[in-house]
């Protein structure tokens, strides 16, 4: 069974996923992950960014896995565990470069689509239902207003001793829609069977049990 969720930055999508994952027993594929692993291996080699193909042809020397463990992810980054440096302001600000490439995109969901043939899946990103995975079982679509989205991306920096003030999270995070929503490739959108879920006033558990409900009904409660 595969199940997308979609969505702008700071919306609920990845701690949401990871929870039913762990309730279902479903493998979690943070999309969002990936191409900020592959963006800090661009970084550290000091390449230009602006230059599509020098970044493409990074896809033919790198390596990006993705481990479920009982306290979060573990993201892979030839071999090196990356989990905490791939959220760093840094590679936040240039993710949305790389991953507007057609050929990097191309090896992520190679890689994505391989992990969905091997287990039931929950996958989260920008265009799971739209291009990665248009036949997924369920849609989802999160949301939530762009200052408690800002809110939500505060504190979670500050879990990685990183300070920022909300009105700099904001700008940063429209700046991210601006650009998730306009590139040519795999553009953030929902698509048209997905369903809308607006997180801005919902707990996170009545956020996750309200996925979980649509889950167990299109599998008729076999889990």
């Amino acid at each position: 069974m595969i199940i997308a969720i979609d969505g702008p930055s700071a919306a609920g999508k990845s701690t949401t996923a990871i929870a039913l994952s762990r309730e279902l027993q479903f493998l979690y594929i943070d999309t969002g992950a990936m191409y900020r692993a592959y963006t800090l291996k661009a970084l550290r080699m000091k390449l230009p960014l602006e230059d599509e193909d020098v970044i493409s042809n990074l896809s033919r020397d790198i390596e990006i896995k993705l481990i479920n463990k009982s306290n979060g992810i573990t993201v892979l980054l030839d071999d090196e565990d990356v989990s905490q440096e791939i959220r760093r302001d840094y590679v936040s600000k240039t993710v949305s470069i790389v991953s507007s490439y057609r050929n990097v995109r191309e090896k992520m969901v190679e890689l994505q689509r391989k992990l969905a043939s091997e287990h039931d899946v929950i996958c989260e990103g920008r265009d799971i239902g739209t291009v990665v995975f248009p036949n997924a079982d369920l849609k989802i679509f999160m949301t939530a207003d762009v200052k408690e989205r800002a809110r939500r991306r505060q504190k979670d920096l500050e879990k990685l001793n990183i300070i920022k003030e909300l009105d700099e999270i904001e700008n940063d995070l429209n700046r991210r829609d601006q650009l998730d929503s306009s590139r040519k490739i795999s553009p953030l959108k929902r698509a048209d069977n997905a369903v809308l879920i607006d997180t801005t006033f919902m707990t996170f558990k009545e956020q996750v049990n309200f996925i979980k409900e649509l889950i167990l009904a299109k599998n008729e409660g076999k889990f």
